[in-house]
């Protein structure tokens, strides 16, 4: 767990996420994308949170309260993969949130900074993310934490409603 205590008043401790804390990210998430996933959360809980998983990572900023547990404010997620397409093992951050309210309080800062030393200790050397080019709020977030284009192009797809999946026989 890390404390933290920012100038504008903002104080908040980051600590590895519990079962408890989804509907809150799930909350954090509904404001960013206007779309509440509550299948999807359940579904990466499940998979992320416990001590087996090893490579997988939730973390939540929480509001450092005077007694017990405090609100959560932020969350951070992302797992050491490898070898798609070649790729050396790297962390992968798949989501990061922040209340809108606590933004550019070192929140997301230290979320991201929890994240990367976890990456560093399972022994990687690199952190990547994917994100809409329109997201310039995350551009702008991850940009002023050193990340940059990396060697790999996104390619898709549509599909036409046709029905071609593209199989061929």
């Amino acid at each position: 767990m890390v404390e933290a205590r920012n100038n504008a008043a903002a104080s908040f401790r980051i600590r590895t996420a519990q079962v408890d804390d989804e509907p809150a990210v799930v909350e954090l998430d509904r404001l960013d994308t206007g779309v509440a996933k509550h299948a999807y959360w359940h579904d990466l809980f499940a998979r992320y949170i416990g001590a087996e998983r090893e490579n997988r990572f939730i973390f939540v900023a929480e509001s450092t309260p005077r007694k017990g547990r405090g609100e959560v404010i932020g969350f951070i997620v992302g797992e050491v993969r490898a070898w798609e397409f070649g790729s050396s093992p790297c962390g992968w951050v798949f989501a990061v949130s922040v209340a809108p309210d606590l933004r550019l309080k070192g929140v997301g800062s230290a979320l991201f900074d929890a994240i990367s030393a976890r990456f560093r200790r399972t022994g990687v050397e690199k952190i990547r993310t994917m994100l809409s080019r329109e997201n310039h709020l995350l551009m702008s977030f991850f940009r002023s934490h050193g990340m940059m284009a990396g060697p790999y192009i996104q390619l898709e797809k549509a599909f036409d409603g046709d029905g071609d999946g593209g199989e061929r026989e």
